[in-house]
């Protein structure tokens, strides 16, 4: 304790009596002969001198005036969180299971009866077998075969579940879900599988389902596993090559034979959800088409064996998500963790370059380049147009949702826009780029020269390959003095900056407007996903739904810079400082916002059965019968709720109530009248005819 300040004794204090003197030799001795009668008194009284030292120390700090650290604070908030945290947990866990249901009746009241139950009720009954065909990443992935860092993980869960290994060994995962740069197959020694059953995609996670609750609603109504199939399969590669490793679509072709025949003929539901919309719509020319490039099963397979397709936040058009995915490893919810946490995500803090290791993995998963944007300009505007010219922005939410056909776009919702917003400009360098309303003056990239490279400025990040490597600061230069990349420009942005990526991708799909449907070169797998280069099947008695969220903000387009130097492999990120001027501004943290389900925008969920296979087109040429159902977004009115019932959001609409209650009805034998035709609540109807298609 010599270096705190000690209080200067008085005259008197400095002269002690004889008497004191003393008394502390006989309290000595007192003192020694306790310790001999008492060993543990020693202790006892070591640790009441301790305390006396703290107490002290602690009033002399306060005497001074000292306060906590940072530190100090961050630990003990910390310390309380957690401490009760887990007092939560375990009294939740102790009492019993009626007491938390007693709890959240009383507060929200009773819940809704389950569209099952409800409409099991009315009489409803299993009638058609459903497939279910999931998502990207929201099917399970189990390993089969790895290197020796994954030893003791046999079909044990790499995707989905409860992602343990991730936390346990995060390069020995990274590797092990990554794909060969080459083939965008499996690398040497490594199989990793998708999981099967029911099971591969009921819930993402613990707790957090995405299958499980419609699973849960048509088991009420009959529905068991014989006449549910879940068409799992492995998200992560092209859906050609899905064939070839795995015969997933012959799987998925037999599965539906078998279920249409014992089940007194009746035609399967199929239920497919976010790229799993493009994957069966890849199924449905693979089956018709001849063998060895298709399935064999002749022109009327689907007219013979599917009542309905309903698809669920489908990416028909693709998704400008999926442009940033690829360019920088980042979307709006990313590039916001980023700002604020930089050290973290993007530079070099603690050797973890997590960005980096992401789009390592992720350039070679070949199914992420079938939801880049589809149909360029004419679908997605260019410069100076886009559909949803005028769409106004608005923070405010629904607070209600039913299954009442709706009359006619709902535009009540909406607040004041002044301000044009350029949604066809996808990537601007920079927010004056962005909303310059005279021309731009721009320096073709697509010819420049790659520049030296920049790795050498931060050596200890040059063992994670990216394509960033070869680009060089010539090459980043020129990308960034282009200015504005529109959906025109995208692909040879994308070709510009990753060309192995781009070249296994552009093998497997395409991204424009045919011209002739009947030329023979459409008959190739890679035309088979996107609508706008391939003919519906001859069924004119199937029906095709689309259904999806809105009212929720959805990436449209957005503002980049270019990085620092020290984040050698990913030069572009997006410029979270760019926002409007006002509240109801589109634009929010470098991203302009339109309507749709947080995901996928609502143009690119509704335009094909809003405009593009309504009635007989070119793209629909047997005239099979589209439907539009739009769920407006109401959030959970509190945390009881959990996800909420009436959600649009683009997975947690799998547990919507009226979403549902659509299935069921189809499932049971309703058709699209039936259900009340369409129900919109967006302007897609308008925003469809102001794109110019030939149909």
């Amino acid at each position: 304790m010599s270096m705190l300040r000690r209080r200067k004794p008085s005259e008197a204090e400095k002269k002690p009596s004889a008497s004191s003197d003393a008394d502390a030799d006989a309290d000595a001795e007192s003192s020694k002969g306790k310790a001999k009668k008492s060993p543990s008194s020693s202790s006892s009284a070591a640790a009441a001198a301790a305390a006396a030292a703290v107490g002290e120390g602690e009033g002399e700090r306060k005497g001074k005036g000292g306060r906590w650290s940072c530190v100090d604070s961050c630990c003990w908030t910390i310390g309380w969180i957690c401490s009760a945290w887990w007092i939560l947990i375990f009294l939740y866990n102790a009492m019993p299971p009626s007491i938390p249901q007693y709890v959240a009746e009383a507060i929200a009241g009773p819940p809704p009866d389950p569209p099952g139950a409800r409409l099991r009720k009315e009489g409803l009954a299993a009638k058609h077998p459903v497939v279910f065909v999931p998502g990207i990443v929201t099917g399970g992935l189990e390993l089969w075969e790895g290197h020796h860092c994954a030893e003791g993980l046999f079909r044990k869960r790499l995707w989905g579940g409860s992602f343990g290994e991730i936390y346990k060994r995060p390069l020995c995962w990274v590797d092990h879900m990554s794909l060969d740069n080459e083939t965008g197959l499996d690398p040497p020694g490594i199989r990793v599988r998708p999981v099967t059953g029911l099971v591969a995609a009921d819930y993402f996670a613990p707790g957090y389902f995405v299958w499980a609750v419609l699973i849960a609603n048509l088991a009420s109504i009959g529905y068991e596993e014989k006449t549910m199939y879940m068409a799992a399969y492995d998200w992560r590669i092209s859906f050609q090559n899905t064939e070839i490793r795995d015969q997933t679509l012959s799987g998925i072709k037999s599965n539906i034979e078998l279920m249409v025949s014992t089940n007194g003929g009746n035609k399967v539901v199929v239920i497919p959800h976010s790229m799993g919309v493009l994957y069966f719509l890849h199924f449905m020319k693979w089956v018709e088409a001849p063998a060895p490039m298709g399935g064999g099963g002749g022109p009327n397979w689907c007219a013979k064996h599917i009542k309905a397709v309903m698809n669920i936040g489908g990416p028909f058009l693709g998704l400008p998500k999926a442009v940033t995915g690829l360019f920088s490893a980042e979307a709006r919810d990313v590039a916001v963790a980023r700002a604020m946490a930089p050290g973290v995500l993007g530079s070099d803090f603690l050797g973890l370059h997590t960005l980096q290791h992401i789009m390592r993995m992720t350039r070679t998963w070949d199914s992420t380049m079938s939801m880049i944007p589809k149909g360029g300009e004419t679908i997605w505007g260019d410069l100076d147009w886009s559909p949803e010219e005028g769409f106004a922005c608005s923070s405010k939410k629904s607070k209600n949702n039913d299954s009442d056909v709706s009359q006619g776009d709902n535009t009540n919702n909406r607040e004041f826009q002044s301000q044009v917003v350029n949604f066809g400009r996808m990537i601007s360098f920079g927010k004056d780029v962005a909303e310059a309303s005279s021309k731009i003056e721009r320096m073709d990239f697509r010819d420049a020269v790659k520049g030296y490279s920049y790795a050498h400025l931060n050596v200890s990040c040059s063992d994670i390959w990216t394509e960033y490597h070869e680009l060089g600061w010539g090459g980043i230069k020129a990308v960034a003095d282009y200015k504005v990349h529109t959906a025109g420009s995208i692909l040879d942005l994308l070709q510009f900056v990753a060309p192995k990526m781009m070249n296994r991708g552009n093998a497997h799909f395409s991204y424009g407007i045919a011209d002739n449907l009947d030329d023979p070169k459409y008959n190739h797998y890679k035309y088979w996903s996107n609508p706008l280069e391939t003919k519906l099947p001859n069924a004119p008695e199937m029906e095709i739904f689309s259904l999806y969220g809105v009212g929720i903000p959805t990436e449209r387009a957005y503002v980049y810079k270019v990085s620092r130097s020290t984040e050698c492999h990913i030069p572009f990120q997006i410029d979270t400082s760019a926002n409007g001027e006002h509240k109801g501004s589109c634009l929010r943290d470098g991203v302009y916002l339109s309507n749709g389900d947080e995901t996928v925008p609502a143009l690119s969920a509704g335009f094909m059965c809003a405009k593009g296979w309504r009635g007989r087109t070119r793209f629909n040429p047997s005239g099979i019968k589209t439907y539009i159902r739009e769920y407006n977004h109401a959030p959970p009115a509190n945390l009881l709720e959990g996800r909420g019932t009436q959600s649009g959001a683009h997975v947690d609409i799998m547990g919507n109530f009226a979403l549902i209650e659509d299935i069921i009805r189809v499932a049971a034998g309703a058709t699209g009248e039936d259900l009340g035709g369409d129900r919109v609540y967006s302007d897609i109807f308008k925003w469809s005819e102001k794109i110019n298609l030939k149909l």
